[in-house]
């Protein structure tokens, strides 16, 4: 895919900007077989061994954790919701994807836009975790411009990627972006909300993102009712071989949950941005004959399932500090 050149605004720029050093051989490894995977088309063989999909299905004692999760999007009015070019038609039921069904036709759900966006060849990295509101802002453009990331999470006391961070760029605050196919690695979340659209989108960085001040107000009084989740290392030490592959975007409460877990267990997965509008909902179709997030797939168990209760639970027995007193 034809690359877009790096603006002289975002060369000049007091952040880190630089080719991307040497990294630990886990990180290296990681790299690699994301990369191999996205070029390759295709994931680990992974079965489905989750329960099946409900839409809107709430678990029993899971109802005030989804009431705290829905904050966030609340705030951001549902920022990170849509794809960039985001429409929608009426047409007559055909057996793909739909929001909903009705009378014989369908909610169809497209980007105009999409298709003109240059995209990576190599997989971008970024450095973040789920209880920073500046990190929320960088995926939420992530999920704008419907891009394939392999997130890093760096929470408080995490054995792993915060020291990789502070090896790479000097210091452990995130976001932190790497991109391996310009050489580019900064800090500072309008920096790279800026540095993503005018690479992989149409330069235009949405409203919502680019309000400053307010933009990180809203975002962080949207995760007050779950403050602290997602923001401290609660793992057992023992990261997995290969990144998990995790399914979602921003404006659901459900995959927040879900998200919370991977950042407090520092697991290394490929977030695979699927706002409404996303082309990559009809490819999860596809694949499991339904979709719904968070999906997410373990190439390192063969592991695959839909429904937050269950991943929450599926990542703490297979990932988190065994639980006392069981």
């Amino acid at each position: 895919m034809p690359m877009g050149t790096i603006s002289s605004s975002m060369l000049q720029s007091s952040q880190v900007a630089r080719p991307v050093q040497a990294t630990p051989r886990r990180s290296q490894r990681l790299q690699v077989r994301a990369t191999q995977q996205q070029r390759q088309g295709k994931e680990a063989m992974t079965e489905y061994t989750g329960p099946p999909p409900k839409k809107f299905g709430i678990a029993s004692g899971q109802l005030l954790s989804i009431a705290t999760a829905a904050f966030p999007a609340a705030a951001r009015l549902l920022c990170g919701g849509f794809v960039s070019g985001y429409t929608s038609s009426y047409p007559k039921s055909d057996g793909g994807y739909s929001v909903i069904e009705v009378a014989g036709r369908k909610v169809y759900e497209r980007s105009t836009t999409l298709s003109s966006f240059a995209r990576p060849e190599k997989t971008l990295i970024l450095y973040e975790f789920e209880g920073c509101p500046f990190c929320r802002k960088v995926r939420e453009a992530i999920c704008i411009l419907d891009l394939d990331v392999l997130i890093k999470p760096t929470p408080r006391n995490g054995p792993t990627f915060r020291q990789q961070l502070k090896e790479l760029g000097g210091k452990t605050s995130s976001p932190f972006l790497v991109d391996p196919n310009t050489g580019v690695q900064m800090y500072e979340s309008d920096d790279i909300i800026k540095y993503l659209f005018e690479k992989y989108g149409d330069g235009q960085v949405p409203l919502g993102l680019r309000l400053g001040f307010l933009t990180a107000i809203s975002a962080g009084l949207g995760l007050l009712p779950r403050i602290g989740y997602g923001s401290k290392y609660k793992g057992n030490g023992r990261g997995p071989e290969q990144p998990l592959i995790y399914w979602g975007y921003e404006a659901s409460p459900f995959c927040k949950l879900a998200r919370e877990q991977l950042s407090e267990l520092e697991l290394p997965h490929v977030y695979k941005a699927a706002a409404r509008g996303s082309p990559k909902r009809q490819q999860l179709l596809d694949k499991r004959g339904a979709f719904q997030v968070p999906y997410l797939e373990d190439p390192n168990t063969g592991a695959a399932m839909f429904e937050s209760s269950y991943i929450v639970d599926y990542l703490k027995r297979t990932y988190g500090l065994p639980q006392s007193g069981l």
